[in-house]
């Protein structure tokens, strides 16, 4: 029986094989569009996901080495070198580190998988694999997308990738959400939201009060939301401006719009 970290560590997989081969095609110009992130052109993306690799790659390594991740000046350092690099250079270095990063994650063992953790900086906890993998296909298919959209402002997250976002988010990465909503425009007002996914028939809840939560659904939520479930992930991912919000999407109850909704979560 497949676990969360099994099944992550696939989705991360079919996500990389499916971004790799658009890429290698990607001509010169193609690298020079705006993306679906804020401010950065496509190859900019492909460079934060190759940067980000490589450091989670040091990351996984130290941890199975019985030592925390590379320090902030680490980070930096990568970052410095991956900025140098031309348009060209940002996306085959992309294809290389991204690749690395996801052929170790797949190299892990069941004990591996089970039992490894790393000491992250920026968590008060060690990260087990199941949560590794999972921050990264998060960062991952969201970019992904921010890479697709410039070609199709049409586009969807993958279904299989975002039922597996869903299933972290409602378990090991629930705390993200903590992490990335922002109450302020809700004007101190306590609302809870009921999520209905309609592909997966799923159903769970967003308490937005002194901060965010995800969770059980209350039993007398203020607004319900229906969507498809990768349209659900993209809300929570500052993903869902209008001209990407798809007719299907559904919000009853007047304790919050969906403009209110993208607002408590801009994104990151």
């Amino acid at each position: 029986m497949s676990t969360l970290a099994d099944r992550t560590i696939a989705a991360l997989r079919t996500s990389q094989d499916d971004l790799a081969a658009r890429v290698a095609n990607f001509t010169d110009a193609d690298l020079d569009l705006p993306s679906g992130a804020a401010e950065w052109d496509v190859a900019q993306v492909l460079s934060h996901l190759g940067s980000a690799a490589q450091i989670g790659l040091a990351g996984l390594s130290n941890g199975l080495a019985g030592a925390s991740a590379p320090d902030q000046d680490f980070n930096i350092a990568v970052w410095d070198r991956w900025n140098a690099l031309s348009q060209r250079g940002k996306a085959d270095g992309f294809l290389t580190a991204s690749e690395e990063l996801v052929a170790a994650y797949e190299a892990l063992d069941g004990e591996q998988r089970r039992d490894l953790k790393v000491q992250l900086g920026f968590l008060p906890f060690p990260a087990d694999v199941t949560l590794l993998s999972g921050m990264r296909l998060n960062e991952f298919v969201l970019h992904s997308w921010d890479v697709r959209v410039a070609f199709d402002p049409a586009a969807r997250l993958p279904r299989g990738e975002a039922a597996v976002l869903l299933e972290q988010f409602q378990g090991p990465m629930s705390f993200l959400v903590g992490f990335t909503g922002k109450v302020d425009v809700l004007d101190g007002e306590h609302v809870h939201v009921l999520v209905h996914t309609t592909d997966q028939e799923q159903e769970f809840g967003l308490a937005l009060q002194d901060s965010v939560s995800l969770g059980e659904a209350h039993e007398q939520p203020h607004v319900v939301l229906s969507a498809e479930t990768e349209t659900v992930i993209r809300l929570l991912a500052g993903r869902l401006s209008e001209q990407h919000t798809p007719d299907s999407l559904t919000i009853t109850g007047d304790a919050a719009t969906i403009e209110q909704l993208r607002q408590v979560f801009p994104g990151y």
